[in-house]
């Protein structure tokens, strides 16, 4: 988030840095429920504005799985490359033009942005970069998986910085 943000003129610490260590549970229907959570439990502890996220992968085909659950699907402890192994499973045989998927974030404070970045799903994992699905997610405008964009690649098209940045603007408006 930090160097999502560097150009702005914000100071943001973790929850590590402010010594929070609770575990909020993400039991949410919606990525928005699950991020007002845990940004309304944050702040009635540490007693700051609190940015926090909801984030995940929704595939077209697979009814927008795993969505909400992306972080617990098939169990919180499964490998990610086993997870990826049980999409392409699911997805053999679906032509490109019906392997849509978007990863998409919810910020929310008391106030929720909620944006996406638009791909399809491939046929292999590729690449070093990043975390979670981004070996999987084919994002055509790059010609690249997202897992082979570089940092700066990457945070020019983030759905998390547009997000983020959606809600710094408003609270900027705010003053």
């Amino acid at each position: 988030i930090n160097e999502i943000l560097a150009d702005m003129n914000v100071n943001v610490i973790s929850m590590e840095e402010a010594g929070i260590t609770i575990d909020v549970v993400e039991d949410g229907k919606t990525f928005e429920e699950n991020a007002m959570k845990k940004a309304v439990q944050v702040m009635e502890i540490g007693g700051k504005i609190t940015l926090s996220d909801d984030s995940g992968l929704e595939i077209d085909y697979m009814d927008k799985a795993p969505g909400i659950y992306s972080a617990r699907f098939m169990g919180e402890d499964t490998p990610y490359p086993e997870r990826f192994k049980a999409i392409f499973e699911k997805l053999n045989g679906v032509p490109e033009e019906k392997r849509t998927a978007r990863f998409v974030s919810c910020d929310g404070r008391r106030l929720v942005s909620y944006d996406t970045v638009e791909g399809i799903i491939g046929y292999e994992a590729k690449g070093e970069n990043g975390f979670g699905y981004d070996p999987i997610f084919y994002v055509p405008e790059k010609g690249k998986y997202m897992a082979e964009l570089s940092s700066e690649e990457k945070n020019a098209i983030s759905h998390r910085k547009r997000g983020i940045e959606a809600v710094l603007h408003t609270l900027e408006a705010e003053q």
